[in-house]
């Protein structure tokens, strides 16, 4: 209790508000993990999972790291999604994004910041993959934040590309996975329209996404001369 006091005591706070609202909710809580949701998510301190769904600790199951990537080489998000799947049998999987991240945007320019950097090649990938889309059109924070929907529109396919998914789907599983973006400035969610409970949907979804951002038109977002930061 020497160290960092004032979040022990909003602790202290949070878990006698949520006794008096519901005296058995952490009793019932410790008994058993049952969410319907699998977020993966960005690691950034501005987009917190179940707070911007307006959910309880129990309800979602939450994966996150710098920029919201999902590769095939990353166990690590590999066993949280096998995990949700097969064990906690989620029906959703969200993979979601948000305008202003730091991570796309280094991915965009091409910043060096050190080990992250490696990490973010898969982001480069992306901007690699979708050049002609991403083609200056406008300001740079446009390009941006349309590189953080394409961002997300790969990682829903990579991770229904997954033998996790796929096996889900061949078992008749009810599994559909989703991909969204969240505004820092508004606070609000934006379905990007792919979604799917088949590889064929999805593939289908994923084409009508991909083609919609060649149209894209940019939501307020920050200055395209803000200096670059590090990644998040």
């Amino acid at each position: 209790m020497k160290h960092l006091p004032r979040l022990f005591e909003n602790n202290r706070a949070w878990a006698a508000e949520v006794l008096r609202n519901d005296p058995a909710f952490f009793t019932r809580l410790s008994r058993q993990q049952a969410p319907s949701y699998l977020w993966i998510g960005c690691s950034d301190s501005r987009v917190p999972a179940n707070q911007i769904v307006g959910l309880m600790p129990g309800e979602m199951f939450v994966h996150r790291n710098v920029a919201n990537v999902f590769v095939h080489s990353d166990l690590n998000a590999l066993s949280a999604l096998h995990f949700a799947v097969a064990v906690l049998r989620v029906s959703h999987v969200i993979v979601c994004g948000h305008y202003g991240c730091g991570g796309v945007l280094a991915a965009l320019r091409g910043d060096r910041h050190g080990l992250v950097d490696n990490w973010l090649r898969h982001v480069s990938d992306v901007r690699d993959k979708h050049r002609a889309r991403l083609a200056p059109r406008g300001t740079e924070a446009e390009e941006h934040d349309r590189l953080c929907k394409l961002n997300v529109v790969e990682q829903v396919l990579n991770v229904t590309n997954t033998t996790v998914v796929r096996d889900a789907w061949a078992r008749g599983q009810s599994l559909a996975v989703h991909g969204w973006i969240y505004g820092i400035e508004d606070g609000l969610l934006e379905d990007l329209g792919i979604t799917g409970t088949s590889e064929a949907e999805v593939a289908a979804t994923y084409a009508q996404a991909v083609e919609a951002l060649a149209g894209f038109s940019s939501t307020p977002s920050a200055p395209a001369s803000a200096p670059s930061r590090p990644p998040g």
